[in-house]
């Protein structure tokens, strides 16, 4: 008998390997996988800006990356205390005018470097619903706790959508493999009702890109998490965000679908790694510790060996200082 709903993913044609250069861009969902990969050692560039949870601000850091496009000291608001940037995440925020501008051009920098290069994008939406600014009309990213009178809100249409992002997969994404997802995180503050509606748009916008696209792909993240994952066991204690357990599985669904072959058997390998470097010893310097030590930079090598774009930098750092202790 069959107790749950296990959801049949079709393999991407085109694979992800630790030779790809890969920009990751969209909710805190977006984050997690994009740390996962980072930790097995994937080249990837986690979300430039901070996190973003709506289709328009994503495609707007998109074009802003495209065009190099530098935030111009006009973007700046001020709320008496710090000043921030709408299409920027708070982290970007600063007392000194001259230290958020520098951090919010370091990062379109840096996403516009990782757009260049990258081969595999990866979207996540959140939500549908926007938020924009009443005196001129324009998207918020990030509403930075401003007053709501200052916002007017809406729902994003699907069609729309779609069509924004066409025009970006025949653009600054085209010949890139981009793959979507919908954010299985719930977003509860716009209601229990909202929040599904919010998910169904975002659904029928990435299934008609993915159905028109050939480079484009649609994982379902947010379908293994509300019928494989049903259960409230595989939510956190806020009962919105998945677990870590929910996390790691639907890791495992993503690089069984997405990573060749022998990548994912190099992240499996290099995430042990990850893992022996969080160890914290009993004896940091006894003898068992040395030798296990010695064997983890014997791993490193190999795995290097096989895959040289793979960093352990960190990891060697840690291992070789126990080795000159004394």
């Amino acid at each position: 008998m069959q107790f749950r709903t296990v959801i049949d993913i079709k393999s991407f044609d085109r694979k992800i390997d630790h030779s790809s250069r890969i920009l990751s861009l969209g909710s805190c969902f977006a984050d997690n996988i994009a740390r996962r990969m980072q930790r097995a050692k994937f080249r990837v560039e986690a979300s430039p800006t901070g996190i973003l949870f709506n289709p328009e601000s994503i495609a707007r850091a998109v074009e802003r990356f495209a065009a190099s496009e530098s935030p111009a000291r006009e973007e700046l608001r001020h709320d008496g205390e710090r000043y921030f940037g709408y299409d920027f995440h708070s982290a970007f925020a600063d007392a000194d005018p001259e230290r958020a501008l520098a951090a919010m051009r370091e990062a379109a920098r840096r996403g516009a470097d990782a757009l260049r290069r990258a081969d595999t994008v990866i979207i996540t939406f959140g939500t549908a619903w926007i938020y924009r600014l009443r005196e001129n009309g324009e998207v918020v990213a990030n509403c930075h706790k401003q007053p709501q009178s200052l916002f007017a809100r809406e729902l994003l249409a699907a069609d729309r959508i779609a069509d924004s992002y066409a025009k970006l997969l025949e653009g600054p994404l085209a010949d890139k493999h981009v793959i979507f997802t919908v954010s299985p995180v719930r977003h509860l503050g716009d209601g229990a009702e909202r929040n599904s509606l919010s998910k169904a748009v975002l659904r029928v916008a990435v299934g008609e890109l993915a159905s028109r696209f050939p480079d484009a792909d649609y994982f379902p993240s947010f379908e293994i998490m509300n019928d494989e994952l049903r259960d409230y066991r595989f939510y956190a204690d806020d009962m919105t965000h998945p677990s870590q357990t929910a996390v790691d599985y639907i890791w495992e669904r993503f690089g069984a679908t997405a990573f060749a072959e022998s990548a994912r058997r190099a992240a499996e390998r290099a995430e042990r790694i990850a893992e022996a470097a969080e160890h914290r010893p009993f004896d940091p310097r006894g003898e068992a510790h040395r030798n296990f030590c010695r064997a983890m930079l014997r791993r490193i090598d190999e795995l290097r060996r096989e895959q040289p774009q793979m960093q352990f930098d960190d990891e060697k750092e840690y291992f070789n200082s126990f080795l000159e202790i004394n």
